[in-house]
């Protein structure tokens, strides 16, 4: 019976989408977290009889008979709309506002990509994430400075200890791609390029189509917290639903086993 293996691949399928939605609001408080969604694609189809046959009486079935064999999960397509800012006053905190990653160099020296800018400053004045990963192109905070600016472009400039105009130290430079749901997520706020996001383009914030860059504040995880809960709801009850399609199909199996009693 079709039905068996149908409803079984919904419940598979409902599975997983209450296994994405739980990682959404697990980090609904995560700083630059993206949501994701699940999308899934009906499978093969049984054609019993064609659309256009034609029957013995030479008339033409307008509609044929085909029955459909289930789902499956075909993507998690990463989410990248705007999350809400949060205003730290944190010198080291930034967001974008805008399209753009922060770069960022993992130890073994691939660049990474994040939207979390809840940046620190390392023993050696080095700007980096809470993993103690660089930024990319690296800035160094003098020890004697007083006061770090950020300016919306990226330029970097601190006031030292006996002087009263900034200095500039560096430039925060921005990554976008054609296509952002493509990259790899690598956990830590960090994604990889991939050939599927297409190659990384840097420049300047602000200009090109790069957000600017705001001081003091972060960007929050762009989960809706009712939206998740909804889905989770519906979700639950279409797993609840194929479960109750196998009972019924083993309910008929049993009526026709009990035929002959």
């Amino acid at each position: 019976m079709r039905t068996l293996w149908t409803a079984a691949s919904g419940m598979q399928a409902q599975t997983l989408n209450i296994d994405v939605i739980s990682n959404n609001i697990a980090n609904v408080n995560t700083t630059g977290f993206k949501r994701s969604r699940s999308d899934f694609q009906d499978l093969l189809y049984q054609t019993v009889r064609e659309p256009g046959t034609v029957s013995s009486s030479g008339n033409e079935i307008p509609t044929g008979i085909q029955v459909g064999l289930g789902t499956r999960p075909v993507a998690t397509a990463k989410i990248f709309d705007q999350g809400d800012y949060k205003h730290t006053g944190g010198q080291t905190d930034i967001a974008i506002e805008g399209d753009g990653f922060f770069q960022i160099t993992q130890p073994n020296g691939e660049i990474a990509y994040t939207r979390a800018g809840a940046f620190k400053i390392n023993s050696e004045g080095q700007l980096v994430t809470s993993d103690g990963f660089l930024m990319d192109p690296e800035i160094t905070i003098p020890s004697d400075a007083k006061s770090i600016s950020i300016e919306t472009d990226g330029t970097v400039s601190v006031i030292l200890a006996g002087q009263t105009e900034p200095s500039e130290i560096g430039t925060i430079e921005l990554a976008k791609f054609s296509n952002p749901a493509g990259l790899k997520s690598i956990g830590r706020n960090l994604y990889l390029q991939t050939s599927a996001s297409g190659d990384a383009v840097t420049g300047t914030a602000g200009e090109e189509g790069f957000g600017t860059i705001a001081q003091g504040y972060l960007e929050m995880s762009n989960v809706n917290i009712v939206e998740e809960m909804v889905n989770m709801i519906v979700a639950q009850r279409a797993y609840e639903v194929n479960s109750k399609a196998i009972q019924t199909a083993d309910d008929m199996l049993q009526m026709a086993n009990n035929l002959k009693r």
